[in-house]
């Protein structure tokens, strides 16, 4: 069966008038009592006219008891056959969907819920006269919201919420709400009290179009349970008001408004979505992108359901009404199974037969697909005896005999017998089990004696593999190198001149030189060593006179066609290795070693740059102090600052913490050394010649 899809036109408001209204309702023929059609102008072209065919469609003068009567009353007896029945309301805001479900305080407007209550108690009191007083009739109702997309218990106060709301969970195909209250009510008096408490709160708010508009989805759940002497039947009838979608531009709603019509108008797209793949019959439907989809789920839950299209009838809603009308022409072609809930048998009361320990042990709870099938007596099988907690064919016996005094007796007893208390189960006592006759300390003995006669088996069978011994040119090798290694202080200060060795065969002479320096204090008697640092700082000086010498303030045009390549001259002093024989002993050749020549790189291009001063001559430049552009980049290094020094040009924040730690480097050697020339600069770690023309050149910009 179909989703049964009925259409209600709202009366007229105080502010509109007769010559404003659009929509009409029709009969299909005139023999069919009421109306099934409703009727629309084209909103491009008022001469046609757009028809709609529902279940029925109710006008203006339809009252809430006439609505009730037709509609609703009907599907009361099937809930007490076990169908779930579910009751929507669907419309944009300000078409009269809570009036049509909770209605007003007098008589004649009560809405769809209070009557439907009405109408359960009825039949409640009908069911317990008829069978007298053999069944019993249980009512409980549960309250919730969906407000932005989060389940709220309408019968907790806004204060006591969680912001994150109640989860939603899938038990048996339904959508359950985990940690919802279900009152019990037993008379329709306590329910009034209870759904007048829940609606007070509710989230409501006035909007433009409607003075008390709802900001939530709200649904109302009252389970029926009908106990007899032979079974349990529990139904459920849901009641839905749905917050309609709103068009922001017409409400004039602020923030905190605007985001509750994005949550509304988000669920009320998701479920046309739904409705448009149930209709299309496609693969994947949507339910789980909206929490007030998966609660609906048309299409999936099976019963009775019913939807009330509430319309406005006015010119002022006409696109709105347009989009419902489409929206409830979809859903009508949505087939609905109606199935009764399964019951729950009760089988007759037996008395156990069960004596001993076992007696006041409770039976476990059977479940409701196997209570109520009776299964035949079977032929009871032996088990194999269950042995280290696999099961053998036969019982093993022992390692050693069972010693008397260690042996755990256990009472014997009998089964459980498989009458109509347990249809269920069929396995036995584990009290009733045969003993296998051995005891714990026996059990752990045998595996001890298992594990280690492994362990002897596995090291017979291993085969030791010799080492194979090493050479005599070796280990003598190794040994002498174990002993240089051994003296702390001696094997650092070989590292500092073997780094020297490489920086100056790189011709990096500043760093040559410090790590000469670096080693100083670790062979402070060497005078080899010392003249090496002597005949470096000369050669570092003269080469300094001859390649770094910078020119005034005077502009300089750069020449890119004047690019000569220098090659760069390394120096070879011819005692560089006479003073290293003196630091230890010299290891023996190997001749495995071949040594590979390291390739020289091809010439870098230089290029001319600004310079403050003319090219002077060595002698000069030595002489004359730096220029003020100069001096300014000095200070700014020299003040350690990361921020200043990150400001130069060509200076990130990784190379300017570079330069304070070399500097900090340079404070461990010598207290309090600063940078004095461009030179020493171009030295510091991350920093080369072309990097100190780049920040005098920033400074020179900046000025």
């Amino acid at each position: 069966m179909s989703v049964r899809v009925v259409a209600r036109i709202r009366p007229l408001l105080k502010n509109e008038i007769d010559k404003d209204v659009i929509v009409t309702a029709a009969s299909n023929n005139e023999s069919t009592k009421g109306s099934q059609i409703v009727r629309i102008p084209n909103p491009k072209n008022d001469a046609e006219l757009y028809s709609f065919q529902f279940n029925s469609v109710y006008e203006q003068e339809t009252t809430q008891q006439e609505l009730f009567d037709n509609e609703v009353s009907p599907t009361v007896k099937h809930l007490f056959n076990g169908l779930d029945v579910t009751l929507f309301a669907y419309g944009v805001t300000g078409t009269g969907k809570t009036h049509t479900m909770r209605g007003g305080k007098t008589l004649a407007d009560r809405g769809v819920i209070p009557r439907l209550l009405s109408a359960i108690y009825r039949r409640c009191r009908k069911v317990e006269k008829d069978s007298q007083g053999d069944s019993k009739v249980e009512v409980a109702m549960s309250y919730y919201e969906i407000y932005n997309d989060r389940v709220y218990d309408l019968f907790e106060a806004p204060e006591k919420r969680t912001a994150a709301g109640l989860p939603i969970r899938d038990n048996g195909g339904k959508t359950v709400v985990v940690g919802l209250t279900e009152r019990p009510c037993m008379t329709l008096k306590e329910f009034e009290q209870l759904y007048d408490q829940a609606n007070v709160n509710r989230s409501t708010s006035a909007t433009k179009l409607n003075a008390h508009s709802s900001r939530s989805h709200a649904i109302l759940c009252v389970k029926i349970t009908q106990i007899s002497e032979e079974h349990t039947l529990v139904s459920t009838a849901s009641a839905i008001d749905l917050a309609g979608s709103e068009d922001n531009r017409r409400t004039d709603n602020n923030k905190e408004r605007l985001v509750e019509s994005s949550s509304i108008n988000k669920s009320l797209f998701v479920l046309a979505q739904c409705v448009e793949a149930i209709s299309k019959k496609q693969a994947r439907i949507p339910y789980r992108e909206s929490k007030m989809t998966r609660i609906l789920s048309l299409g999936q839950n099976d019963g009775i359901t019913v939807m009330i299209l509430n319309l406005a009838p006015v010119k002022s809603y006409h696109l709105d009404t347009l989009s419902s009308l489409n929206f409830a022409n979809r859903t009508k072609k949505i087939e609905v199974n109606e199935v009764e809930n399964e019951p729950i048998f009760r089988g007759p009361k037996t008395t156990s037969s069960l004596t001993g320990p076992t007696l006041n042990r409770q039976p476990l709870r059977a479940l409701t697909s196997t209570a109520n099938i009776q299964l035949p007596e079977q032929d009871r099988k032996t088990k194999p005896v269950k042995s280290f907690s696999v099961y053998s064919d036969k019982s093993r016996p022992s390692m050693r005999p069972a010693a008397p005094h260690t042996s755990i007796s256990r009472p014997t007893t009998q089964k459980r017998s498989l009458d109509g208390s347990f249809p269920s189960s069929t396995r036995s006592i584990k009290q009733a089990r045969p003993n296998v006759g051995l005891s714990k300390a026996e059990i752990e003995a045998m595996i001890d004696q298992r594990v280690t006669e492994k362990i002897a088996e596995k090291a017979l069978n291993q085969t030791t593999v010799p080492a194979p011994a090493l050479s005599g040119d070796v280990q003598r090798r190794l040994d002498a190198l174990e002993q240089r290694v051994s003296e702390k202080e001696d094997s650092e200060g070989l590292q500092f001149l073997l780094m020297a060795k490489q920086h100056h065969a790189r011709g990096e002479d500043s760093s040559a030189l410090r790590m000469y320096q670096l080693a100083r204090p670790f062979f402070p008697k060497n005078e080899k060593l010392a003249r090496k640092i002597i005949a470096l700082q000369e050669q570092i000086q003269r080469k300094r006179g001859e390649d770094l010498t910078y020119g005034s303030n005077t502009h300089v045009e750069t020449n890119y066609s004047t690019v000569t390549q220098k090659k760069v001259i390394k120096n070879y002093e011819s005692h560089d290795d006479d003073y290293a024989g003196n630091f230890g002993p010299e290891p023996e050749a190997d001749d495995s070693f071949i040594f590979k020549p390291k390739r020289k790189n091809a010439p870098k291009m230089k290029v001319a740059i600004f310079r403050d001063e003319p090219p002077t001559t060595s002698s000069s430049s030595t002489e004359n102090p730096p220029s003020p552009r100069t001096q300014n980049l000095l200070r700014i290094i020299n003040t350690r600052d990361v921020m200043q020094i990150r400001a130069l040009k060509g200076v990130g924040a990784k190379k300017a913490e570079a330069i304070v730690s070399s500097l900090c480097e340079m404070d461990d050697l010598d207290e309090g050394a600063l940078v004095t020339d461009l030179e020493t600069l171009g030295c510091l770690r991350g920093v080369g010649s072309k990097t100190v023309e780049n920040m005098r050149i920033g400074l020179g910009v900046s000025v």
